[in-house]
Order: structure tokens, then sequence, then C-alpha cells
């Protein structure tokens, strides 16, 4: 059978077999055919949109050059003076003729539009989500034509997303439906769907707290990047959490499903790995605090606590810990003096750093000095926990409105000290190196990439390699050193 692949690499495929569409400009043809939908476009409109600007002379003839050796690559065994069944003349132009099925982009917006009961609906963007091997329509990045389209199936791609989540909290699924949510709104903060359906399926799983944490990030979000509060619908869910509403509560049906998946998640946490942890800051409050929330999470013991940075490196050499949580701000020596320290030894912690404000100066200089990750003092509980749980896997994380004011403030900057240029890198290590910088870890960014996470941190790993820097978190130094991010990329 015939397919047309768009979601991901460009492919038409005979079977498993992939088909030789010739260059560049020749793909262009047929993908421009794809996105009319099997609607005719005129020779007139794929001259102007294939060559934007300055055509050729003989645009025209180069068209039907490249129609016909892409008749013969997708209908090989068609006579000579035989009609194209596939690649029809349209006059005034050419379409491609198709069925749904052979179309992987058709195939998955007629599943978008899909309604029917939350079974229904779930299993059929579950399938359509899988379409997916990577951004859409790359190939064709410099026409205007293909950025327009491609920015549509991303829209489309995210709404799948959310209704696939809406249907699933609505079978049961919200203990298993928490990591993606948490991934899905880190990626797209200024989507409120996004947070209602993370703070639904965190309070449906027994984690009120939880909840009502991300309709705070994700307030703290709007206001710092649009100046805007909460929306009606987030506003009125945040009031029904806190009232404890009863139509809030999983569906009747659904309640014996769910428990089995809250049970899973439990273990699942109790067989995390261990986590020795060091806690680092002047005020006894804050210390209080971070007790509270290491001693009710499973798989945290807390080893040590200091109110300085000479008590922070005197502890860490008393109990060796596995990672540091320590503010950058503190009396007699601050917390960037003494993580240069700690890091500095043989076989150290990891340590991620605590800001009440994310532009100070110091957090450009520690990201150089390698530590694994930034958090707010004001984050949720669970963005703590998040932190140093991707700190201990090597899997740096950067507190998303951190990332945001540090780009901004530092943007253009140049260091004589900076780790060479990106030359050699190709789009998609530069596409990586910009998810790296905006703070995703390894599970949001193969969320946003729709790709398996295995696959991003073996590219994370490889272009830490090319560019000969020790840390992931020095690829976002990198990222706006060489210009590559700049204030305007931000929240994109």
């Amino acid at each position: 059978m015939l397919t047309f692949r768009a979601l991901g690499p460009f492919q038409a495929r005979h079977g498993e077999t992939s088909i030789d569409l010739g260059g560049q400009r020749q793909m262009a043809v047929l993908a421009r055919l794809l996105v009319a939908g099997g609607r005719a476009v005129p020779v007139t409109m794929l001259i102007d949109e294939l060559w934007p600007g300055e055509p050729p002379a003989q645009a025209l003839s180069t068209i039907q050059g490249y129609v016909s050796r892409l008749r013969r690559a997708l209908e090989p065994g068609r006579a000579p003076r035989e009609e194209a069944e596939i690649l029809v003349s349209a006059p005034p132009g050419y379409a491609l003729r198709a069925s749904p099925g052979q179309v992987d982009t058709w195939s998955f917006e007629s599943a978008v539009k899909t309604r029917g009961e939350p079974a229904e609906v779930w299993e059929r963007l579950e399938a359509a989500l899988a379409l997916w091997r990577g951004p859409a329509l790359a190939e064709f990045s410099d026409l205007p034509w293909a950025v327009s389209e491609a920015g549509r199936l991303e829209e489309l791609r995210l709404i799948a997303v959310e209704r696939r989540a809406d249907a699933g909290l609505l079978l049961g699924h919200s203990g298993a439906l928490v990591a993606d949510l948490e991934a899905h709104a880190s990626a797209h903060p200024l989507r409120e769907e996004a947070w209602r359906l993370l703070a639904l399926a965190l309070y449906r799983n027994g984690r009120q707290g939880d909840a009502l944490g991300a309709l705070r990030r994700a307030r703290v979000m709007l206001r710092d990047e649009l100046g805007l509060d909460l929306g009606a619908t987030l506003q009125r869910l945040e009031s029904d959490m806190l009232a404890q509403a009863v139509h809030l509560d999983p569906p009747a049906k659904t309640v014996r499903a769910a428990e089995p998946a809250a049970r899973a998640t439990s273990a699942e946490e109790r067989a995390l790995p261990g986590l020795r942890v060091v806690v680092v800051d002047d005020q006894a409050l804050v210390r209080t605090g971070l007790r509270v929330v290491l001693d009710s999470e499973p798989g945290f013991e807390l080893v040590g606590e200091a109110e300085n940075g000479e008590q922070a490196i005197a502890v860490v050499k008393e109990t060796s810990p596995d990672l540091v949580l320590m503010d950058i701000q503190m009396p007699r020596l601050d917390g960037l003096t003494a993580a240069r320290r700690i890091l500095a030894d043989e076989s150290p912690p990891k340590v991620v750093m605590m800001t009440t404000f994310g532009t100070d100066d110091n957090l450009y200089a520690a990201l150089r000095a390698g530590v694994s990750g930034f958090v707010l003092k004001t984050s949720a509980p669970e963005q703590l926990i998040t932190a140093m749980r991707a700190a201990q896997a090597g899997d740096a994380l950067i507190d998303p409105a951190v990332t945001t004011r540090l780009i901004a403030a530092f943007a253009g900057r140049t260091d004589p000290s900076a780790p060479p240029g990106l030359a050699g890198l190709g789009d998609a290590e530069l596409d990586l190196m910009k998810l790296v910088a905006r703070g995703l870890t390894n599970r949001q960014i193969a969320a946003t990439l729709a790709v398996p996470e295995r696959s991003v941190s073996q590219s994370v790993v490889r272009l830490l390699d090319h560019l000969g820097l020790f840390d992931r978190a020095q690829l976002v130094v990198t990222a706006y050193e060489s210009g590559l991010v700049n204030p305007g990329d931000v929240g994109r």
C-alpha cells in the first residue's frame, strides 16, 4: 500500500520500502499537494510558493519535470501513456489523490475531530499521537506555507494531547496521566487547559496540595509572561478544590479502576533509588519547610543541614550526600563559592541551587560552575522534588521562570572563555539545544518532539561530547552565548 508521512521526516512508502522522491524542491512539490488535502493547487501558486520572491525563468517546465519524475516514483508500474492515479492533473494545476488512511496528517486530523464516548476518544487519540515521529514538515522550514502548516499541525497535536488526557480523566486514569501532563504543562506553560488537566489529575489522585500548587505555578507564569491572572475556568477550579466540591471527584464507575494505578504509582515511588540530601540555607524557617517536604517524600533522606557555605562544605565532607540543595546567597560564604568548592572535589554530589530571584548575576556564574539545576524558593514542593530527581538522573532541571529571566538578562553577552561555536551541528541538534536551554528535562523534550525519551537522552550525551561540555546545564550558557537563544525565543 502506498502511504505518505509528514509527521516527522517526509516520506512516501510502498509498504515498508521508502520511495526515492528526489531532491528537496521536488519533494516540496509533493508535500505542498499533500498539504492541500486533495484539492487542486494551481501551477502558478506552486511556482510562487516553491520559489518565494524570484522564481527561475524556466519554473513552469521545472515543475512539470518534477511532477513527471514523482509520478514514475509513486506509480512505477504505470504505462507511459496511462493516466496517473496518484499525482493527477487538475487544471489549472495538480492534486494528490489518496484516501485519508494513506496520509498520516489526514488520518491524524480526522482522529482529532473524533467525538464519542471517552473510551473511543482515548483509543483513537492514542493511535493518532503515535503517528508523530518528529516535527512536521521540518525539511521545508524555509518555505512560508510549510511553516504555517507545521504550526497548524502542532496546535492540533497539543489539542490531541489535551483531549486524550480529558478522556483519560473520565476513565479514571488520573495517576497514570500526572507525569505526562506535568511535562505538557512545563513545555507549554501558557496553555491554561494544560494546567487545568494537570491540576485535576493531581486532585483526583489524592494530591490536593500539589493540585493547588500547580494552579499557583500557572498564575505566576501567566503574570510573569503576560501580565494576566488565571482565566475564569482555572479560578473556578481553584475555588472548587478549596471547597472540595463533589463534582471534582472521580466518576463513581472509575474509582475502582483508578485504585490499582494509584497503588502502582506508590510502588514505583518506593522503587526509586534513595537520595541522601544536605539542605543549606541561612533561614531556619526555610530549612524546616524543606525538612517537611523531604520527610513526606518516599526515597529521600535528609542527612545534614547547614546555614552558610562554610558549614555546607564541612557537612558534605562528613556525610558524603548524593545531592546538596543550597541557597545561592548566604552570609560568611555564599552558596556559589561553596558550590564551586564542593564540585571541585573528586566524585562530588549533585548541587541544586535555590534562589528567591531569577535575575541575579550569580545564576549565570553558577551555570558555568556546573550546578545541576535551579529552583525558585517559591516553587511548589513537587517542583523541588522533580528538580532533585532530575539531578539524580543526570537530567538537570532549571526552573522555567529562572530560565526565562536568565536568558533575557544575559542574551547577547559574550565570554572569552566560552565553549567553541556551534559549527557542525545540524538542525536537529540545534533544536534540541534550544529545548535544553528552555530548562526542559529529557521527558519534557521527548513529549515536545514526540520521540522516545531514550533517544533524547542519547542525543544530549552526543551533543555534550561534540561541544566538549561536562554538564547539561552548560548547554544553556552556550545557547545564549552563541546567539542561538534570545529573549524572544523563550516560552515559544
